[in-house]
């Protein structure tokens, strides 16, 4: 589906790669410096979902069953069941480990104490 997943990026199970979403390895990329002992580490916690076209910069975590809208612009670490979506991705609302969005989670942060 159009999705490449470089050194650096980590992908744990039940993970969701909508259609041509894209990682980064490279903070600061320039063509003509090699920085292949640079990439950052990236890391996709188990049931995540990102949707196509999105963009995860490097060197952040997404959580446990977090869902990342369509065309999003991650580049801050996106707490579990937490979703996110615009550019830059903000928090918007929390998930279920089934994906359906939730009202209140009890005990959480505002929304925007957590990005």
């Amino acid at each position: 589906n159009n999705v490449s997943v470089y050194d650096g990026v980590e992908i744990e199970d039940d993970v969701f790669l909508g259609p041509s979403m894209v990682f980064t390895n490279i903070k600061n990329p320039r063509s003509a410096i090699v920085r292949r002992g640079e990439y950052a580490r990236t890391v996709v916690k188990r049931g995540c979902t990102i949707g196509a076209n999105a963009t995860i910069v490097c060197g952040v975590t997404l959580g446990c069953n977090s869902f990342v809208g369509a065309g999003a612009v991650v580049t801050k670490d996106v707490p579990a069941y937490t979703m996110v979506y615009g550019n830059p991705a903000v928090v918007h609302g929390y998930v279920s480990p089934l994906g359906y969005p939730l009202e209140h989670v009890e005990g959480t942060p505002g929304t925007s104490d957590l990005l």
